[in-house]
């Protein structure tokens, strides 16, 4: 039996029957074959010694079992490591971050406690997957939309504590600015809520954020400072009509316009769907439609072929001429609207108004549709621009004609960069320069970021996992280059693995690291045992701090 680091056996063998008995027996998880299931599916460390593992696991079914399993952790210094679902793929899974901990699994706990069509809310338990929560809206015909993330297998409440982001309107994206209220149980064992959920009996604890005094939602995102057990979001009322359409440019130097006024439409919800960038001239499919690139592949002539060997950081003067004579864009976003009929195409059109500002654009309108579509057909478009959870984005480098052999997983190297053209061009130069020097397969060409968020480009890119420990060791530390390497132009990972955490948190060095110096004295303060989910976000407690950076 494996036994948590700094614990002796003894010791454990007592805290195990005392889980037991709040959980029960079967709930219990010791085994190498049980524990097999919390190692991280994507581990860089795969079948190496340094692979975080866990030492048990424990699943809770109700907020107050969790508490009595901190309870028990404090008093016999047992470290946990929090998980919701475990399907956080490509940012460390369910794997803890300091190997040896006792995954604390919120599965079990999957009640969808409220969701309000009024006023378009909901609080749900960690457990609570996006095809949970729209099964129920769907069961119950009630007219309101979750914003999901690809895929949609994974916990609502996991995928914002780890700032993940969706596809629907703007307001609903950021998925952790579009929760309100939350219950966590604290290192102590102590049960708080949060904003308006501090009042007994609160009759407003989802509708608004704040309540009185300091604002807290926001240290227990990303950290290691308690465990949400319930959490309130915002939903998006179920909108009358759908309509989606593309601006194209056929110069490479209308980048930098394409993305300013592309900015003030959103900034003016003149539209507010998700903006979608993509490259027809440069075989750059946009986001969302990623999964049908890699079922069908890339429809493109050898001549088109043979004038992409000739690019050089995004240009190429010949391909250029060339789609100009083919009438393929070098640039093209796609723009997505949900509301009234009347006032989606009034928005389409004042958007067509302002990109025709750019000399030579062209606008098309791809659907018009009204809401809601028959599930069945909801294949037909990007299934979460339309509040729908699916699983095709596991199309996305999965075996095919035209990828045939696929990796054993994937890193995602994820830099958040400012919104502008000119900063899309400098990123590709830096990362593609680094990458060709690291020998790694990350922005060889010409990389458009998504948009996710209102102001600011996020790069969402997949380093390869292998079967050969001497090539993931040469992706691992090159990855930690080119997170160094974004740090010294500015740019920092929005969310990262924990093999990754410190470097990337070292990024965030302004004031001798005065944000992480602030981190370890919360820590101190609020989790003194450093039980919970140790080294999380590099947030080590004080009796292992220095030995495991």
């Amino acid at each position: 039996m494996r036994v948590p680091p700094g614990v002796s056996a003894a010791d454990y063998a007592k805290a195990l029957p005392e889980f037991e008995q709040v959980v029960g027996k079967e709930w219990v998880f010791t085994s190498d074959e049980d524990l097999d299931l919390y190692r991280d599916a994507f581990s860089p460390f795969m079948g190496e010694p340094e692979e975080l593992i866990a030492s048990g696991a424990v699943a809770p079914i109700t907020t107050e079992q969790v508490q009595e399993i901190v309870r028990i952790a404090n008093r016999h210094k047992i470290p946990l490591y929090t998980i919701s679902t475990g399907k956080n793929l490509g940012y460390g899974g369910s794997a803890p971050a300091y190997s040896g901990s006792v995954v604390l699994d919120l599965k079990r706990m999957n009640k969808i406690i409220e969701v309000n069509e009024e006023n378009a809310f909901c609080i749900v338990e960690p457990g609570v997957s996006y095809f949970d929560l729209y099964n129920y809206i769907q069961e119950k015909k009630l007219k309101v939309w979750i914003d999901c993330p690809d895929p949609g297998w994974g916990s609502v409440i996991g995928n914002a504590m780890d700032r993940g982001g969706g596809y629907t309107q703007a307001n609903y994206r950021n998925h952790f600015d579009s929760h309100c209220g939350m219950e966590v149980v604290l290192p102590s064992g102590e049960l708080l809520r949060t904003g308006m959920g501090a009042i007994p009996n609160a009759k407003t604890w989802q509708q608004y954020k704040s309540g009185v005094g300091p604002w807290i939602d926001g240290i227990f995102s990303q950290s290691n400072y308690g465990i949400v057990t319930k959490m309130g979001f915002w939903l998006m009322p179920e909108p009358e009509a759908y309509l989606r359409g593309t601006i194209g440019c056929m110069n490479f130097d209308d980048l930098g316009p394409l993305v300013e006024t592309l900015n003030y439409c959103e900034n003016a919800r003149i539209t507010a769907g998700f903006p979608d960038l993509a490259s027809p001239l440069l075989g750059y499919s946009p986001v969302g439609q990623l999964q049908l690139f890699f079922e069908s592949g890339a429809h493109i002539t050898p001549e088109h072929a043979k004038l992409l060997a000739t690019v050089r950081d995004g240009r190429s003067p010949a391909l250029e001429a060339y789609g100009r004579a083919q009438g393929i864009p070098y640039w093209q976003v796609w723009l997505s609207f949900h509301g009234p009929m009347e006032v989606i195409e009034a928005q389409w059109h004042a958007a067509i108004r302002h990109f025709a500002k750019i000399k030579g654009s062209t606008a098309q309108l791809v659907d018009k549709t009204a809401l809601p579509i028959d599930p069945a057909d909801a294949s037909k478009f990007h299934e979460p621009e339309l509040g729908v959870p699916a699983l095709r984005a596991f199309s996305i480098g999965a075996r095919s004609p035209y990828n045939p052999t696929p990796s054993k997983g994937h890193m995602w190297f994820s830099p958040i960069i400012p919104r502008t053209g000119e900063a899309i061009i400098e990123a590709n130069k830096v990362f593609s320069a680094a990458a060709r020097e690291l020998d790694m397969p990350l922005f060889r060409t010409f990389t458009l970021p998504a948009c996710f968020w209102e102001r600011a480009f996020v790069f969402i890119l997949a380093t390869p996992v292998t079967t050969d420990p001497a090539t993931n060791r040469k992706y691992r530390e090159g990855f930690k280059k080119l997170i160094a390497i974004g740090g010294d132009h500015g740019w920092g990972e929005y969310r990262t693995a924990p093999v990754f955490q410190e470097t990337v948190m070292n990024v965030y060095s302004y004031n001798n690291h005065a944000l992480h110096r602030f981190h370890e004295t919360l820590k101190d303060a609020i989790d003194p045992n450093g039980i919970l989910s140790a080294g999380r976000y590099h947030i080590w407690p004080k009796h292992l701090r220095g030995k495991k950076s």
